[in-house]
């Protein structure tokens, strides 16, 4: 079979290898109708995710159809619709108990598929500890509504879940590529009193306007007054960072008020630094790390009754044999919002 591979820093490569078999009871073999590019890809291409594993098929966001369980998985069958979640975890050890899953025990726990194991932008995956990496797509959810499903939009719903937002909140997330408006889509949810988005590109502030009128809208270069212009206490009371970069991590607690709770989403490609002399007597609380995706029912929930839908954000659609020319078009276009589906 096809498979994008990770051959080094700065190469990924169309391959050819063998379907995966069955290696544990717990594991299931699914057929890949729908794959997308998300930028953490791009992280490991450039080298800044120390963990990822070379030979590795990259692709952590897709749906397919069941092919094969082992004994021990109970919740899907062969020939089941499914979203793959992001992340690996067995659902026993203390991490999961608790809901800390990207932080799972097992040696294949948390980010694995696309990264240390062979992951999704291919025509077949292996998926370990399938009862908790598959959810079942309702008949009446297309693929594409789905295809968010285990990454982008499990963070997004995430990401407005522990930043605790209540209806009193003036809620500020900056960024707002497809993770962005996973985020944004989120919060929503939640009802806060206002919701205001940063964003750089013209492109992208567009598509808020467009998409979403009772979004306020401002650029960086104005963030900071227009927060405090718009909230109650002088800043935002939650802000979530969903770019990641310098300027936008501290502009993250440069906006909140004091005492706000501060949630950092975004990946970064080299470390940050907290200014804590320039902080001191904010009392922010900051919360931070990989999203944990255990969600993934309850938003497949959601999409089915039409709260949450996210097919605005595909834009592109290419065969898995064009998927270089696809890489191409996501990576030019990264100031717009787009995402490529592979299939």
């Amino acid at each position: 079979m096809l498979a994008y591979t990770y051959i080094e820093k700065g190469q990924f490569k169309l391959t050819e290898k063998p379907v995966p078999e069955l290696q544990k009871p717990t594991d299931a073999i699914v057929k890949v109708t729908l794959a997308s590019i998300c930028t953490s890809d791009l992280h490991i291409r450039h080298g800044s995710v120390p963990r990822a594993v070379p030979g590795i098929t990259v692709g952590h966001e897709m749906v397919g159809i069941v092919e094969k369980t082992g004994d021990k998985v109970t919740t899907v069958k062969p020939g089941d619709r499914v979203t793959v979640n992001v992340e690996t975890f067995c659902g026993h050890c203390f991490f999961c108990r608790h809901g800390f899953v990207n932080n799972c025990t097992d040696p294949d726990g948390g980010w694995a598929l696309g990264c240390r194991i062979d992951g999704g932008q291919t025509e077949y995956v292996r998926v370990p500890y399938a009862d908790q990496g598959l959810n079942r797509i309702p008949d009446s959810v297309s693929d594409e509504q789905a295809l968010f499903t285990g990454d982008i939009l499990a963070t997004g719903f995430w990401a407005a879940r522990i930043s605790e937002i209540s209806p009193e909140d003036t809620v500020l997330i900056i960024g707002a590529g497809p993770t962005g408006i996973c985020t944004l889509l989120c919060t929503m949810l939640k009802k806060p009193g206002r919701i205001i988005v940063c964003e750089k590109s013209e492109e992208r502030r567009r598509f808020v306007r467009e998409h979403y009128p009772e979004i306020l809208v401002t650029t960086p270069e104005d963030c900071r007054e227009f927060a405090a212009a718009h909230s109650n206490h002088g800043g935002a009371d939650r802000v979530i960072e969903v770019a990641g970069t310098p300027e936008t991590f501290r502009m993250a607690w440069e906006c909140a008020r004091p005492n706000a709770i501060v949630t950092i989403v975004a990946m970064y490609d080299t470390p940050q630094i907290l200014p804590l002399p320039d902080m001191y007597g904010k009392n922010l609380t900051f919360k931070t790390g990989g999203v944990d995706g255990c969600d993934c029912a309850e938003i497949l929930e959601l999409i089915e009754k039409g709260l949450l839908d996210t097919t605005p954000l595909i834009t592109h659609r290419y065969p898995l044999n064009r998927i270089d020319e696809a890489y191409r078009i996501f990576e030019n276009h990264l100031d717009g919002v787009i995402k490529v589906a592979i299939y």
